[in-house]
């Protein structure tokens, strides 16, 4: 296994509840994981309402580009976390693959409505993200500290 993990988050179009979640990983996870995120059919590109709603917590992903998860048979990966139950289904065993999560979340690309109502749905699945990433980053350090002490 590599000193730091390797994670993958995967769903379906790999355009907003996987880079939203890679995004927070990133920012609250540090240098704790090695963070990834693809989709099982990539819809090439990221959703500009997921870059924007993310931009309001002070994360960045103007940056990042959708990426199927077969690049990452080879990977070496250690965590899968799965995003919405279409990957969650469709998902392989990754070589050196010791944990796999599934946590569903709403996706916001199909919100309708006016501006502000998808917006709205945008920010609700980006905060429940928030909210679960947060908490998966704070007892993954927290197994780090109570390893170091034994």
């Amino acid at each position: 296994m590599n000193p730091t993990p390797k994670v993958l988050i995967l769903c379906t179009g790999n355009s907003c509840r996987s880079h939203m979640a890679e995004g927070i990983l990133r920012k609250v996870g540090g240098n704790l994981f090695d963070i990834h995120s693809a989709g099982s059919n990539p819809a090439g590109f990221v959703h500009s309402k997921a870059i924007q709603v993310m931009k309001e917590i002070g994360v960045d992903i103007s940056m990042h580009y959708s990426k199927h998860m077969d690049d990452f048979l080879n990977a070496d990966v250690n965590t899968v976390i799965t995003v919405c139950d279409n990957a969650n289904e469709s998902c392989p065993v990754f070589p050196g693959q010791v944990n796999r999560y599934h946590w569903a979340f709403e996706d916001p690309a199909h919100a309708k409505g006016s501006e502000e109502e998808v917006l709205a749905v945008f920010r609700k699945v980006r905060d429940q993200i928030r909210n679960t990433f947060e908490a998966y980053a704070g007892g993954f350090r927290e197994g780090i500290a109570l390893k170091a002490d034994s």
